[in-house]
C-alpha cells in the first residue's frame, strides 16, 4: 500500500513538472534554458543526420532519372537525324535516276537515234568481278536484243551486248574491253584535211580512261577533243560519242600516239540504257536504196 502510494506520488510530481516546463516553453521569451538549447541542438543534428542521406537518395534518384530522359531524347535524335539522312540519300539517288531517265528519253527522241531500232532498257544486276566489267539489263530476245548491240546512255556509248536470253542481256562495258574487243573511232577535229582514225584498245584502271591508238602519228590531235565510233567493224555505228581526249603521248617506239579518253558516260552510275540496233537500215542507207 505505501509503495503504491509512493509511486501515485512520484507520478504526480512529475506530471507537474512536465506541465510547468511545457507552460513555461510556451512563454515568449528570448532566451532559452540549457536543457532547451541542449534539446534543440540535439534534435536539429539528428534532422541533419537524417535529412542529408534522404536528399542525397533523392537527388541521386532525379539525376538517374534525369541522365535516362537525356538518353532516350538522344536516342530519338539520333533516330531522326539518321532518318533524315538516309531521305536526304534517296532524294539524292532518285534525282539522279530522274535526270538519267529524263537524258535516255531526250537521246532517243533525238534525230541520230531515228535512224536506228533503239531499245530502252534499266539495269537489274552488276556484276561485283573487277575483271568483268559487265551490267544485267531487263531486255532480251524477246524484245530484238541480240549479242554485239551497241549500248548507250543519254551522254554516250557505254559498251555492247555481250550475250542475251530471252528476257535479259549482259552488257559488257567500256572499262572490259581490250585489243580483242577494240572500237574502230574517228577524233573530231576541226579543219582538219584527212579524218584522225584508231582503236580503242583498252582501260586505264589507275586514270580510268580509255586508251585511244591512233593509226598513224598525227600533231592535230590534241586535249579537249572528242571521238565517236566511225562504223567500221560492222558492231558499232557511225557518230556514237564515246569521250573526250585528257592526254596525248607517242607510244613507246614514237611511231604513233596513245590518247586517253574520258568515258562521256558514268560506267559507274548506270540505271536506265538504250540498246541500238544496227541492223536497221539508216536514212543515209534508204536514200541510196531509193535511187537505186
Amino acid at each position: 500500500m505505501f509503495y503504491k502510494k509512493k509511486r501515485l506520488f512520484i507520478f504526480l510530481i512529475s506530471l507537474i513538472i512536465i506541465v510547468g516546463l511545457i507552460g513555461f516553453s510556451l512563454r515568449e521569451r528570448s532566451e532559452l534554458t540549457i536543457i532547451e538549447d541542449f534539446i534543440h541542438d540535439t534534435v536539429g543534428w539528428v534532422q541533419e543526420v537524417v535529412n542529408q542521406p534522404i536528399s542525397f537518395t533523392t537527388t541521386f534518384a532525379n539525376n538517374v532519372k534525369e541522365i535516362r530522359n537525356v538518353y532516350r531524347e538522344n536516342q530519338k535524335l539520333k533516330s531522326s537525324l539518321e532518318e533524315m539522312r538516309q531521305l536526304e540519300y534517296e532524294n539524292q539517288e532518285l534525282s539522279k535516276e530522274i535526270n538519267e531517265l529524263k537524258e535516255t528519253l531526250e537521246k532517243t527522241d533525238s534525230d541520230f537515234l531515228q535512224s536506228f531500232n533503239s531499245i530502252q532498257a534499266s539495269v537489274i544486276a552488276k556484276s561485283k568481278d573487277q575483271w568483268f566489267k559487265q551490267i544485267t539489263i531487263n531486255k532480251g530476245t524477246q524484245n530484238g536484243v541480240e549479242p554485239n548491240m551497241a549500248v548507250i546512255t543519254g551522254k554516250g556509248m557505254i559498251g555492247k551486248v555481250q550475250n542475251s536470253s530471252p528476257f535479259t542481256s549482259t552488257v559488257l562495258l567500256l572499262n572490259g574491253f581490250d585489243r580483242t574487243n577494240r572500237i574502230s573511232v574517228n577524233v573530231d577535229v576541226e579543219d582538219a584535211k584527212t579524218d584522225i582514225s584508231g582503236f580503242i584498245v583498252g582501260y586505264d584502271e589507275e586514270s580510268e580512261h580509255l586508251l585511244l591508238e591512233l593509226n598513224e602519228k598525227n600533231q592535230e590531235l590534241s586535249k579537249g577533243q572528242y571521238v565517236f565510233s566511225s562504223g567500221l567493224g560492222g558492231v558499232f555505228p557511225k557518230g556514237l560519242e564515246i569521250g573526250e581526249i585528257v592526254e596525248v603521248q607517242a607510244d613507246r617506239y614514237e611511231l604513233t600516239s596513245i590518247a586517253h579518253v574520258k568515258p562521256s558516260a558514268d560506267l559507274e552510275q548506270l540505271n536506265h540504257v538504250i540498246v541500238i540496233d544496227r541492223n536497221m537500215p539508216t536514212v543515209d542507207e534508204q536514200v541510196e536504196e531509193g535511187e537505186s
